[in-house]
C-alpha cells in the first residue's frame, strides 16, 4: 500500500496499490497486506483471513455517515488489524464491525470519532463462534453524547447459539458514551478480560456487564471519571482484581440482581455520588 499507489496495479512492493479494498481483492486469504508510506487507505470489507499491517507508518481509515472496516468473513478466519489510525470524522457508524468471523486481533490501533447516533469505536456482533483481542490500542471519542446504545467496544452476540470471548490488554477507552459494554441479554455468550487497561471519561459506564451469560473479569485496571465505574445487570458476573475505581459519579453500579465481585484488593474511593458496594467478597487462591 502506498498514498501515491495505483489500484490498477498488482499491489507489489514496487507497484503497490492505493486503498485497502484495491490491495484486497489481489491478496490470497492468509496473505498480509502492508502498508510502505502514510496515507489515508479508505474503507474496506474483510471477507477471508488477512492481516493489514502498518509498521512506523500512519495509515488511516477515514469515514464520514459510513462504517470503516466490516468484518464478514467464515468462521475458521482470522484477521489482523494493526497500526491503523481509524477515524468517524464525527458522523462515523462503526470503527471495526465484526459481523462474522472465527478471530480478530486489534494491535496498536487508534479507533475514534464515531459519533453518528449509536455509533460504536468496535462492534462485536458475530453470528460465529468469535474470539477478539485488543492490544496496546486507543478507543475514545465514539458513540454520541446523548443517545444510548453506542460506545468503545459493545459486545452483543448475533446469534443466541454463540459465544465471544475477548481479551482487552494494555488499552486505553476513553471518553464515548459507554467504555466496554457486553451485553448478552438477547441470547449468546459473553466472556471478557480487561488487564493493564483504562476506560475513563465515558458519559455512561466504564465497564458494563448485561445478562445471565456475561462474565467480565478486570484484572489491573482503571477505571475513573465515568458516571458509573463498573455495572453489572441483569445477573451479569463481574469479578475486579487489583484495581481503582475512582472519580465516578458512582463506583459500582448494581441493578436486577447483578453480581459484582471483589477478591479483596482494589482501590474504590473517591466517587461522587457514592462508592457503592461489591456483592460479595472471595479470597484469592
Amino acid at each position: 500500500m502506498s498514498g501515491v499507489g495505483d489500484d490498477a496495479n498488482p499491489c507489489s512492493r514496487t507497484a503497490p496499490c492505493k486503498t485497502f479494498a484495491g490491495a484486497i481483492s489481489k491478496t490470497a486469504a492468509g496473505g498480509e497486506i502492508n502498508v510502505l508510506d502514510p496515507g489515508g487507505f479508505g474503507a474496506v470489507t474483510i471477507t477471508k483471513s488477512i492481516t493489514i499491517s502498518s509498521e512506523g507508518f500512519e495509515a488511516g481509515v477515514l469515514v464520514a455517515g459510513t462504517n470503516a472496516i466490516i468484518i464478514n468473513a467464515a468462521s475458521t478466519d482470522v484477521v489482523v488489524l494493526r497500526g491503523l489510525d481509524i477515524q468517524g470524522l464525527g458522523s462515523g457508524l462503526a470503527g471495526v464491525k465484526l459481523l462474522s468471523g472465527g478471530a480478530l486481533r486489534i494491535e496498536k490501533c487508534v479507533i475514534r470519532g464515531f459519533r453518528g447516533g449509536t455509533a460504536i469505536g468496535v462492534a462485536v456482533i458475530s453470528t460465529t463462534n468469535t474470539e477478539v483481542s485488543i492490544v496496546d490500542t486507543v478507543i475514545s471519542e465514539n458513540g454520541s453524547s446523548t443517545t444510548a446504545g453506542g460506545g468503545g467496544v459493545v459486545i452483543a452476540p448475533g446469534s443466541a447459539a454463540v459465544s465471544h470471548d475477548i481479551t482487552i490488554s494494555r488499552s486505553q477507552i476513553d471518553n464515548n458514551f459507554s467504555g466496554v459494554v457486553a451485553n448478552t441479554n438477547n441470547g449468546g455468550t459473553i466472556r471478557v478480560a480487561i488487564t493493564d487497561s483504562t476506560t475513563s471519561g465515558n458519559t455512561n459506564a466504564g465497564v458494563q456487564g448485561i445478562g445471565a451469560q456475561t462474565r467480565i473479569a478486570l484484572d489491573r485496571a482503571t477505571v475513573n471519571g465515568n458516571a458509573n465505574g463498573v455495572a453489572s445487570q441483569f445477573q451479569a458476573n463481574v469479578t475486579v482484581n487489583n484495581s481503582l475505581v475512582s472519580m465516578n459519579v458512582r463506583g459500582l453500579f448494581i441493578a436486577n440482581n447483578g453480581n459484582l465481585v471483589s477478591f479483596g484488593n482494589n482501590q474504590l474511593i473517591g466517587n461522587t455520588t457514592a462508592d457503592g458496594a461489591f456483592t460479595a467478597t472471595v479470597p484469592q487462591k
